[in-house]
């Protein structure tokens, strides 16, 4: 049995409560399922799949996860699946990662999806796992399949993330129309897009993974139909009067008062925080910024809310289903908006805390709200 004494950084009770290795079940796989915490023997989070994906990365989603989930007030633990794929033979890929997470599954360990991986392949490895969100011994059957629930949340994210940003702004004592850079453009940044262009906010800036796009105002609707389902922006039909730049991370040098993080891991991070030029970042993808990136950003003045208050809707819908919260009773609009609004409250009440701390002393904010979420939820 590993001692502390081991793990010179981590204290025994910072450990994942476990970690399977995939190997693959009828087929070759390679990847990892992190649980990171339980609560009454469930846990739940997604799966991402990249080329680069590492045990460490999955470890540090799921105690993302943990953390989302407390801050919340919801009774499941923290957990994430990946795996180290191209994407190349995809079903093949997915049915062999069903069978091999199989016993997780049916044990209380919800997997979901994240990049890299689709609610198509979510349905092929729950199929072969013989999987079916809707029963699970000792609660209650939902009514409804999981598709039909889920995919109508498909903006939650995106809407959790808007209500951050508009919190955090509106604490600032802003009153007048900001000006936004959106980091990604997958769904969760055109739902951050289009949610603080309804509200008066201007997007100055868009990055997807060809480079950054600006100008003195985007019009979101014109680049979301020319975006396709990974969040590519056309090039060739794009509105008049926008800049195109190739210069990696051009997103940090527009001139601008809130930055939205919605793509890759660390886009923030200790070799760019020092171009950063807004005042607030929201992060709108897990893991968006580095640790280090994250006490520049403080040092130099700029206010951060972090992944794991203002990116849950997502996690929170699917969380809420499993723990049979939600009403199922309500119609599907219905359904739909109790949702959201379940989303935004835990959203707003944790950035507004969040702030409330930062402004009462220094250093990051986030250990403290943790203390006291961990408090309420017992």
């Amino acid at each position: 049995m590993s001692t502390p004494s081991e793990y010179p950084h981590v204290e025994e009770a910072e450990k994942p409560a476990f970690t399977v290795s995939l190997n693959g079940s009828g087929g070759p796989l390679k990847g990892w399922v992190v649980v990171d915490s339980l609560y009454d023997g469930l846990a739940m989070g997604g799966t991402r799949m990249t080329t680069g994906v590492t045990e460490e990365e999955v470890a540090g989603l799921a105690r993302d996860m943990t953390h989302k989930f407390t801050l919340a007030g919801l009774p499941i633990g923290g957990a994430k699946a990946g795996i180290v794929s191209d994407g190349t033979n995809r079903e093949e890929t997915f049915r062999t990662f069903g069978r091999t997470v199989k016993p997780l599954l049916h044990g209380g360990i919800h997997l979901g999806i994240d990049m890299g991986v689709t609610p198509g392949d979510r349905a092929v490895f729950f199929d072969e796992a013989g999987y079916d969100p809707r029963y699970r011994l000792g609660a209650p059957d939902m009514p409804i399949d999981w598709r039909t629930y889920y995919e109508p949340l498909i903006d939650c994210t995106g809407h959790g993330v808007g209500v951050a940003a508009v919190t955090a702004l509106e604490a600032s004592g802003r009153t007048e129309s900001a000006r936004v850079v959106v980091q990604g453009f997958g769904a969760v940044g055109r739902a951050v897009a289009r949610f603080l262009e309804d509200r008066g906010h201007v997007i100055v800036g868009v990055a997807d993974i060809g480079g950054t796009l600006s100008a003195d105002r985007l019009p979101v609707a014109e680049l979301i139909a020319i975006t396709d389902e990974f969040g590519r922006i056309d090039r060739s039909r794009l509105p008049q009067d926008v800049t195109v730049s190739m210069e990696p991370d051009a997103w940090l040098d527009i001139d601008a008062d809130l930055l939205i993080l919605a793509a890759q891991k660390y886009a923030l991070n200790a070799d760019n925080a020092h171009r950063l030029r807004t005042g607030l970042v929201v992060e709108g993808g897990n893991l968006a910024s580095s640790d280090e990136a994250k006490d520049k950003a403080r040092a130099s003045g700029a206010t951060l809310v972090p992944g794991v208050i203002a990116n849950i809707g997502g996690a929170a819908s699917a969380a809420l289903a499993v723990t049979r919260v939600v009403p199922f009773d309500l119609s599907a609009g219905a359904r739909k908006a109790w949702v959201f609004d379940w989303v935004g409250n835990r959203v707003r009440q944790n950035t507004q805390d969040l702030l409330e701390i930062a402004a009462a002393s220094a250093g990051d904010p986030l250990p403290e709200l943790l203390v006291a979420r961990r408090k309420d939820r017992r």
